[in-house]
Protein backbone atom coordinates (compact mmCIF):
# COMPACT_ATOMS: atom_id res chain seq x y z
CA UNK A 1 0.00 0.00 0.00
CA UNK A 2 1.95 2.74 -1.33
CA UNK A 3 1.73 6.53 0.54
CA UNK A 4 2.30 9.63 0.12
CA UNK A 5 6.37 8.99 1.73
CA UNK A 6 9.17 8.14 -0.44
CA UNK A 7 11.57 6.91 2.00
CA UNK A 8 8.49 4.44 4.21
CA UNK A 9 7.75 2.75 0.27
CA UNK A 10 11.44 2.28 -0.30
CA UNK A 11 11.69 0.70 3.11
CA UNK A 12 8.67 -1.69 2.37
CA UNK A 13 10.22 -2.77 -1.53
CA UNK A 14 12.98 -3.91 0.01
CA UNK A 15 11.63 -5.76 2.42
CA UNK A 16 9.33 -7.43 -0.42
CA UNK A 17 12.62 -7.56 -2.45
CA UNK A 18 14.05 -9.59 0.67
CA UNK A 19 11.22 -11.66 1.23
CA UNK A 20 11.47 -12.62 -2.75
CA UNK A 21 14.78 -13.37 -2.96
CA UNK A 22 15.07 -15.46 -0.05
CA UNK A 23 12.21 -17.36 -0.90
CA UNK A 24 14.57 -18.34 -4.87
CA UNK A 25 11.97 -15.91 -6.92
CA UNK A 26 14.12 -14.93 -10.31
CA UNK A 27 11.99 -11.85 -10.41
CA UNK A 28 9.73 -9.65 -7.92
CA UNK A 29 6.58 -7.62 -9.92
CA UNK A 30 6.15 -4.37 -8.04
CA UNK A 31 2.82 -2.74 -8.62
CA UNK A 32 1.69 0.76 -10.51
CA UNK A 33 2.92 3.75 -8.62
CA UNK A 34 5.13 1.12 -6.21
CA UNK A 35 7.22 4.88 -5.40
CA UNK A 36 4.42 7.42 -3.94
CA UNK A 37 1.37 7.84 -4.00
CA UNK A 38 -0.14 11.61 -3.33
CA UNK A 39 -3.09 12.94 -2.82
CA UNK A 40 -2.87 15.16 -5.84
CA UNK A 41 -1.61 15.65 -8.84
CA UNK A 42 0.61 18.84 -8.27
CA UNK A 43 2.72 15.95 -5.55
CA UNK A 44 3.50 13.46 -8.45
CA UNK A 45 4.57 15.57 -10.71
CA UNK A 46 6.55 17.54 -7.29
CA UNK A 47 8.71 14.35 -6.81
CA UNK A 48 9.19 12.96 -10.98
CA UNK A 49 12.82 11.95 -11.17
CA UNK A 50 14.26 11.20 -14.63
CA UNK A 51 15.33 7.19 -14.64
CA UNK A 52 19.02 8.36 -14.58
CA UNK A 53 18.29 10.07 -11.08
CA UNK A 54 18.50 9.12 -7.31
CA UNK A 55 15.36 7.40 -6.63
CA UNK A 56 15.92 5.07 -9.42
CA UNK A 57 19.28 4.24 -8.88
CA UNK A 58 18.05 3.09 -5.32
CA UNK A 59 15.46 0.59 -6.73
CA UNK A 60 18.79 -0.92 -9.08
CA UNK A 61 20.88 -0.98 -6.30
CA UNK A 62 18.08 -3.01 -4.57
CA UNK A 63 17.97 -5.28 -7.53
CA UNK A 64 21.68 -5.72 -7.70
CA UNK A 65 22.08 -6.72 -3.58
CA UNK A 66 19.68 -9.14 -3.87
CA UNK A 67 20.71 -11.08 -7.02
CA UNK A 68 16.37 -10.16 -8.35
CA UNK A 69 15.06 -8.69 -11.65
CA UNK A 70 12.51 -6.38 -10.55
CA UNK A 71 9.48 -5.29 -12.77
CA UNK A 72 8.90 -1.32 -11.53
CA UNK A 73 5.26 -1.09 -12.23
CA UNK A 74 4.63 2.51 -12.53
CA UNK A 75 7.29 4.97 -11.87
CA UNK A 76 6.86 8.76 -11.81
CA UNK A 77 9.24 9.61 -14.39
CA UNK A 78 10.36 13.42 -15.47
CA UNK A 79 7.86 14.15 -18.58
CA UNK A 80 7.64 16.32 -21.21
CA UNK A 81 6.84 19.76 -20.02
CA UNK A 82 6.60 20.79 -16.52
CA UNK A 83 2.48 20.01 -16.47
CA UNK A 84 3.00 16.10 -17.12
CA UNK A 85 4.70 13.68 -15.64
CA UNK A 86 5.13 10.02 -17.62
CA UNK A 87 3.48 6.69 -15.77
CA UNK A 88 6.79 4.95 -16.17
CA UNK A 89 7.32 0.93 -16.15
CA UNK A 90 10.85 -0.04 -15.49
CA UNK A 91 12.47 -3.43 -15.68
CA UNK A 92 15.86 -3.83 -13.87
CA UNK A 93 17.55 -7.00 -14.26
CA UNK A 94 19.57 -8.84 -11.29
CA UNK A 95 22.57 -6.86 -11.95
CA UNK A 96 21.38 -3.38 -11.64
CA UNK A 97 20.45 -2.40 -15.16
CA UNK A 98 17.48 -0.95 -16.78
CA UNK A 99 16.80 -3.26 -19.67
CA UNK A 100 13.29 -2.13 -20.65
CA UNK A 101 11.23 0.87 -19.88
CA UNK A 102 7.59 1.41 -20.95
CA UNK A 103 5.34 4.70 -20.64
CA UNK A 104 1.74 4.03 -20.15
CA UNK A 105 -0.13 4.58 -23.72
CA UNK A 106 -3.73 4.64 -22.15
CA UNK A 107 -4.49 6.76 -19.43
CA UNK A 108 -7.15 6.56 -17.15
CA UNK A 109 -9.56 9.55 -16.95
CA UNK A 110 -13.04 8.14 -14.82
CA UNK A 111 -15.46 9.49 -13.02
CA UNK A 112 -17.79 7.41 -10.67
CA UNK A 113 -19.21 10.26 -8.45
CA UNK A 114 -22.62 9.38 -9.65
CA UNK A 115 -21.77 6.59 -7.31
CA UNK A 116 -19.82 7.58 -4.68
CA UNK A 117 -16.75 6.86 -6.65
CA UNK A 118 -13.37 8.50 -7.05
CA UNK A 119 -12.77 11.02 -9.88
CA UNK A 120 -9.30 10.31 -11.58
CA UNK A 121 -8.22 12.45 -14.82
CA UNK A 122 -4.61 11.01 -15.22
CA UNK A 123 -4.43 12.70 -18.37
CA UNK A 124 -4.47 16.04 -16.31
CA UNK A 125 -0.59 15.31 -15.28
CA UNK A 126 0.25 12.32 -17.47
CA UNK A 127 1.68 12.17 -20.94
CA UNK A 128 0.43 9.15 -23.02
CA UNK A 129 3.65 6.81 -23.94
CA UNK A 130 3.92 5.83 -27.61
CA UNK A 131 5.55 2.57 -28.03
CA UNK A 132 4.75 -1.11 -27.41
CA UNK A 133 7.28 -2.65 -25.00
CA UNK A 134 8.96 -6.40 -24.47
CA UNK A 135 12.12 -7.53 -23.22
CA UNK A 136 13.91 -10.73 -22.30
CA UNK A 137 13.70 -12.00 -19.15
CA UNK A 138 15.43 -15.22 -16.91
CA UNK A 139 11.17 -15.99 -16.75
CA UNK A 140 10.73 -15.43 -20.66
CA UNK A 141 9.75 -12.90 -22.94
CA UNK A 142 7.74 -10.13 -21.24
CA UNK A 143 5.23 -7.94 -22.53
CA UNK A 144 5.17 -4.26 -20.86
CA UNK A 145 1.89 -3.16 -19.65
CA UNK A 146 0.60 -0.96 -17.22
CA UNK A 147 -3.34 -0.55 -15.11
CA UNK A 148 -5.54 0.80 -17.94
CA UNK A 149 -3.93 -0.77 -20.63
CA UNK A 150 -5.37 -3.93 -19.56
CA UNK A 151 -9.19 -2.75 -21.14
CA UNK A 152 -7.83 -2.96 -24.65
CA UNK A 153 -7.00 -6.12 -25.89
CA UNK A 154 -5.12 -5.08 -28.71
CA UNK A 155 -2.22 -4.15 -27.09
CA UNK A 156 -1.70 -7.69 -25.72
CA UNK A 157 -2.38 -9.15 -29.13
CA UNK A 158 0.03 -7.13 -30.41
CA UNK A 159 2.56 -8.07 -27.78
CA UNK A 160 1.89 -11.76 -28.61
CA UNK A 161 1.19 -12.02 -31.81
CA UNK A 162 3.61 -9.10 -33.01
CA UNK A 163 6.43 -9.34 -30.09
CA UNK A 164 6.17 -13.05 -29.18
CA UNK A 165 5.52 -12.28 -25.92
CA UNK A 166 5.69 -15.03 -23.26
CA UNK A 167 4.40 -13.37 -20.02
CA UNK A 168 2.42 -10.10 -19.95
CA UNK A 169 2.91 -8.25 -16.66
CA UNK A 170 0.27 -5.71 -15.90
CA UNK A 171 1.15 -3.73 -12.20
CA UNK A 172 -1.65 -2.06 -11.13
CA UNK A 173 -3.67 0.54 -8.98
CA UNK A 174 -7.63 -0.67 -9.89
CA UNK A 175 -10.09 1.62 -7.96
CA UNK A 176 -12.43 -0.65 -5.65
CA UNK A 177 -15.35 -0.27 -7.65
CA UNK A 178 -13.62 -1.69 -10.90
CA UNK A 179 -11.43 -4.17 -8.95
CA UNK A 180 -14.69 -5.70 -7.49
CA UNK A 181 -16.46 -5.73 -11.25
CA UNK A 182 -13.42 -6.61 -13.79
CA UNK A 183 -9.85 -7.14 -11.90
CA UNK A 184 -9.86 -10.77 -12.34
CA UNK A 185 -11.80 -11.49 -15.68
CA UNK A 186 -10.39 -9.07 -17.29
CA UNK A 187 -6.78 -10.30 -16.59
CA UNK A 188 -8.05 -14.17 -17.26
CA UNK A 189 -9.03 -13.29 -20.75
CA UNK A 190 -6.10 -11.53 -21.64
CA UNK A 191 -3.88 -14.70 -20.53
CA UNK A 192 -6.67 -17.39 -22.12
CA UNK A 193 -6.57 -15.42 -25.43
CA UNK A 194 -2.87 -14.70 -25.78
CA UNK A 195 -1.89 -18.08 -24.05
CA UNK A 196 0.55 -16.01 -22.01
CA UNK A 197 1.01 -15.82 -18.20
CA UNK A 198 -0.36 -12.89 -16.64
CA UNK A 199 1.49 -11.45 -13.42
CA UNK A 200 -0.62 -8.62 -11.91
CA UNK A 201 0.69 -6.75 -9.27
CA UNK A 202 -1.71 -5.00 -7.41
CA UNK A 203 -1.73 -1.90 -5.05
CA UNK A 204 -4.16 -2.17 -2.21
CA UNK A 205 -6.14 -0.61 0.38
CA UNK A 206 -6.02 2.93 1.72
CA UNK A 207 -3.58 5.37 0.38
CA UNK A 208 -4.89 8.41 2.09
CA UNK A 209 -8.31 9.94 2.65
CA UNK A 210 -8.57 10.68 -1.18
CA UNK A 211 -7.88 7.23 -2.43
CA UNK A 212 -7.90 3.14 -2.09
CA UNK A 213 -6.80 0.50 -4.37
CA UNK A 214 -8.63 -2.83 -4.85
CA UNK A 215 -5.63 -5.05 -4.52
CA UNK A 216 -5.99 -9.05 -5.11
CA UNK A 217 -2.62 -9.29 -7.05
CA UNK A 218 -2.52 -12.50 -9.07
CA UNK A 219 -0.90 -14.77 -11.27
CA UNK A 220 -2.60 -16.46 -14.05
CA UNK A 221 -0.98 -19.37 -16.08
CA UNK A 222 -1.77 -19.75 -20.02
CA UNK A 223 -5.08 -21.52 -19.67
CA UNK A 224 -6.51 -18.97 -17.56
CA UNK A 225 -5.90 -21.07 -14.10
CA UNK A 226 -4.96 -18.55 -10.99
CA UNK A 227 -1.29 -20.25 -10.00
CA UNK A 228 -0.41 -17.46 -7.67
CA UNK A 229 -2.32 -15.09 -5.55
CA UNK A 230 -1.50 -13.01 -2.30
CA UNK A 231 -2.87 -14.60 0.97
CA UNK A 232 -5.12 -11.42 1.88
CA UNK A 233 -6.22 -9.37 -1.44
CA UNK A 234 -6.15 -6.22 0.72
CA UNK A 235 -2.93 -6.41 2.97
CA UNK A 236 0.98 -5.84 1.68
CA UNK A 237 2.76 -9.20 0.20
CA UNK A 238 3.83 -11.34 -2.00
CA UNK A 239 2.20 -13.98 -4.21
CA UNK A 240 4.33 -17.04 -5.65
CA UNK A 241 4.20 -19.14 -8.68
CA UNK A 242 6.72 -21.34 -11.34
CA UNK A 243 6.44 -19.31 -14.61
CA UNK A 244 6.45 -23.08 -16.61
CA UNK A 245 7.26 -22.13 -20.46
CA UNK A 246 6.90 -25.68 -20.97
CA UNK A 247 3.06 -25.70 -20.41
CA UNK A 248 2.67 -22.70 -22.08
CA UNK A 249 4.36 -24.37 -24.93
CA UNK A 250 1.82 -27.23 -24.49
CA UNK A 251 -0.99 -24.93 -23.96
CA UNK A 252 -0.21 -23.04 -27.79
CA UNK A 253 0.28 -26.65 -29.60
CA UNK A 254 -3.05 -28.07 -27.96
CA UNK A 255 -4.82 -25.08 -29.08
CA UNK A 256 -2.98 -22.95 -31.85
CA UNK A 257 -4.95 -20.08 -32.07
CA UNK A 258 -1.98 -18.27 -33.83
CA UNK A 259 -2.34 -20.50 -36.84
CA UNK A 260 -6.03 -19.48 -37.00
CA UNK A 261 -5.89 -15.92 -37.02
CA UNK A 262 -7.10 -14.73 -40.45
CA UNK A 263 -5.10 -11.51 -40.80
CA UNK A 264 -6.28 -11.74 -44.58
CA UNK A 265 -9.32 -10.19 -43.16
CA UNK A 266 -8.27 -8.14 -40.20
CA UNK A 267 -5.35 -7.10 -38.60
CA UNK A 268 -5.35 -4.66 -35.42
CA UNK A 269 -2.56 -2.43 -36.84
CA UNK A 270 -4.48 -1.22 -39.92
CA UNK A 271 -5.79 2.42 -39.59
CA UNK A 272 -9.84 2.48 -39.76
Amino acid sequence: TAVGDIEKNFQVCADLTKQASEAGCKMLCLPECFAFIGSADKESLAIAEPLDGPLMKRYQELAKEHSIWLSLGGFQETGPDPEHRYNCHVVVDSDGNIVSSYRKMHLFDLDLSATNGPVLKESKGTAPGTEVVTADSPIGRLGVTICYDLRFPELFQELRFVHDAQVLLVPAAFTVPTGEAHWEVLLRARAIETQCYVIAAAQAGKHNEKRSSYGDAIIIDPWGKIVGRCEDASVTGIGIAEIDLENLKSVRERMPVASHRRYDLYDSRKKV
